[in-house]
C-alpha cells in the first residue's frame, strides 16, 4: 500500500466515522437490538431453557449459552447498517463523484469496511459488557480470549465486506433487504439460543451445517472452556469464505461499468 493510498484510506475512514457521530442511530441499533434480544431470552425463556442446555454445556447458565450468539447478532446489526450507508453513497452518487477524483479508488471501500469493522466491534464489547453486569461469567484463559477475538474479527471483516457488496449492487435502498433479513434471521435457525439436538430432523440438519452455527459453537467452546473438536477449522473456513466472496464480489461491483 502506497503512501497516497493509505492517506487516501484514512480521509474516508474518518467522512464514515463523522457520519458515525453526525446519525449515532447506526451504532444504537447495532448495540440496541441485541441487548433487547439478550434480556428477552434471558430474563424470559431462561428458566424453560436451562434443561436442554444443560445436556450439552453442564455447568453453564443459560445466559452463558446465548451469549456468542447475541454477540454474532450484534455483528449482523451492524453489517445491516453498513449495507444502507454504502447504498446510499451509491445511489447518491458521491461513490461516482470519488472515482473522478484524484484520490486510490481502493481507499473508498477501506475506508467504509475499516469504519464498520470499528464501529461493529464496539457494539460486540457493548454487549458483552451489558452481558456481564446480567450475570454472564465466562471461564476463557487469555489465549481462548485471543481466539474469541480473532473469530470475532474474522466474521466481521467477512460480513463487512459482503454488506459493502450488497450495498453497492443494489439499485436502491431496497434492495439491500433480502441481506439484512439474511443476516438477522439466519442466527435464530442456529445454536445461538437452542442445542440444534433439540430441533425436528430437517431444521436441525440446516441449523448445523448454515455458518453461523459452527462460528457460534467455537465462540462458546472458548469462552467455556469445552472441546472444540473439528468445529474451530470449519468456522475458519465459512469466515476466510465468506470474505473472500465479498471482497472479490465489492471489487467487481465498484469497478463496474455505472452505464450497464
Amino acid at each position: 500500500m502506497s503512501a497516497y493510498t493509505f492517506t487516501d484510506s484514512a480521509t474516508m475512514f474518518r467522512r464514515d466515522l463523522r457520519h458515525t457521530i453526525r446519525y449515532p442511530v447506526m451504532l444504537i441499533s447495532s448495540v440496541g437490538v441485541p441487548i433487547v434480544l439478550l434480556l428477552l431470552f434471558a430474563g424470559v425463556f431462561g428458566g424453560a431453557m436451562k434443561t436442554a442446555v444443560a445436556a450439552v454445556a453442564p455447568g453453564a447458565s443459560y445466559i452463558d449459552y446465548i451469549v456468542p450468539g447475541v454477540m454474532l447478532m450484534a455483528i449482523g446489526y451492524g453489517c445491516s447498517t453498513t449495507a444502507l450507508a454504502v447504498n446510499r453513497d451509491m445511489t447518491e452518487g458521491i461513490i461516482a463523484r470519488f472515482k473522478t477524483m484524484r484520490i486510490a479508488r481502493t481507499s473508498v471501500l477501506t475506508g467504509h469496511v475499516v469504519g464498520a469493522v470499528i464501529r461493529t466491534l464496539l457494539a460486540v464489547a457493548v454487549t458483552v459488557g451489558v452481558s456481564a453486569l446480567l450475570g454472564f461469567r465466562p471461564h476463557a484463559s487469555a489465549l481462548a480470549w485471543l481466539g474469541v477475538l480473532g473469530i470475532v474479527a474474522l466474521l466481521t471483516l467477512a460480513l463487512t465486506w459482503l454488506s459493502v457488496a450488497v450495498g453497492l449492487a443494489a439499485k436502491k435502498p431496497e434492495g439491500t433487504t433480502s441481506f439484512i433479513l439474511l443476516v438477522q434471521v439466519l442466527p435464530f435457525v442456529s445454536s445461538a439460543f437452542v442445542p440444534t439436538v433439540s430441533m425436528v430432523a430437517g431444521v436441525r440438519w440446516f441449523a448445523h451445517n448454515e455458518p453461523f452455527s459452527p462460528v457460534i459453537d467455537t465462540i462458546r467452546g472458548l469462552l467455556l472452556g469445552h472441546p472444540l473438536g473439528h468445529t474451530g477449522y470449519v468456522a475458519v473456513a465459512w469466515c476466510t469464505g465468506l470474505a473472500v466472496l465479498g471482497f472479490v464480489w465489492a471489487r467487481a461491483m465498484f469497478n463496474r461499468d455505472p452505464s450497464r
